[in-house]
């Protein structure tokens, strides 16, 4: 398996796409510590992991409190002494147009969705680096390329953490750290629910996924989760 003896960090792992890329990077044999501020769902991941024949512990982390990064970084060293690849995954929706969002709506995007970002990633690179390079992987969205009507939090934070991880990119390309933007489509996950209530309800949603997606169709965890896979190093086999 191409990644044994690698070991990762996946935070939002208790679901959905992030617990899609906890699996599959198992599943190639690195040591991933699962985390989620769902204990129970962080321990359902792992457990399923270490099920199928793979190596994960699972952490309670609230990424909106620095203490707690700092403690889940430290827990990858101890679990597995050091790190290799971190997906920072979880973030969030927050609907409106500019006189519908609030500004503490507009705070809690910027804290979730390109703060804590930027606090992990700063968290981990040492240690990346201790081990001649490694792998980030930050989750934006396609609504940090394009836009969404009526969502101006996600929409502005999005593209913010997508011009973050182009600037970490560059400035540690050169140390051998590799880092990308996951850039999902529509996936169909809870997260979607304030976008959903945004649009009117689930058939609203469903028929702009028809209309306006050039397949038709939702996304499904398992593809977005090749699609995180696909952006580590590529020193392996083709």
């Amino acid at each position: 398996m191409i990644l044994t003896g690698k070991c990762a960090i996946v935070t939002g792992a208790g679901s959905g796409i992030g617990r899609g890329s906890a699996e599959i990077l198992a599943r190639h044999g690195a040591s991933v510590l699962v985390s989620d501020r769902d204990g129970a769902a962080a321990m359902a991941t792992a457990e399923a992991i270490r099920t199928a024949g793979g190596k994960a512990h699972a952490m309670t982390t609230d990424v909106s409190d620095d203490a707690q990064l700092e403690a889940l970084v430290t827990g990858a060293l101890e679990h597995y002494g050091g790190l290799d690849i971190l997906h920072s995954h979880v973030g969030i929706q927050v609907e409106g147009t500019l006189e519908q969002a609030s500004a503490a709506g507009m705070d809690r995007s910027w804290q979730l969705n390109v703060r804590q970002h930027f606090r992990l990633a700063q968290l981990a690179v040492p240690h990346l680096r201790a081990r001649g390079g490694g792998s980030i992987v930050i989750t934006a969205s396609n609504s940090g390329v394009l836009y969404d009507r009526e969502m101006i939090a996600y929409a502005t934070t999005k593209h913010a953490v997508v011009a973050m991880v182009k600037q970490i990119a560059l400035d540690y390309a050169r140390e051998n750290i590799r880092v990308n933007a996951l850039c999902p489509g529509w996936v169909d996950t809870p997260f979607n629910e304030p976008f959903m209530r945004q649009m009117g309800g689930r058939q609203a949603l469903e028929h702009y996924v028809r209309d306006k997606i050039p397949m038709g169709r939702w996304a499904s965890v398992d593809e977005i989760a090749e699609a995180s896979f696909s952006l580590l190093p590529t020193d392996r086999p083709s």
